[in-house]
């Protein structure tokens, strides 16, 4: 069970990061704007992904991995 929850931790950190990097990309550099004429738009979106990931990393840290009793299936 452990290593599922790692996997599907290292998941969400990466969807995370990579949503990350989009919008660092969209404020650096002209180069990734290309198709996207509504930068601000564009951005809020990205922002959207990385709060569903973030919220999703949280629920899984609170009730499944814990941050000091090892592993805690909802018995909060």
């Amino acid at each position: 069970m452990r290593t599922l929850l790692d996997s599907l931790k290292k998941y969400l950190e990466g969807n995370l990061a990579k949503h990350k990097a989009n919008i660092e990309v969209y404020l650096h550099s002209s180069t990734g704007i290309g198709e996207h004429s509504d930068i601000i738009e564009t951005i809020e979106k990205e922002l959207d992904l990385m709060a569903s990931y973030h919220d999703k990393l949280e629920v899984l840290d609170k009730y499944f991995i814990g941050k000091k009793h090892g592993t805690k299936l909802l018995k909060d």
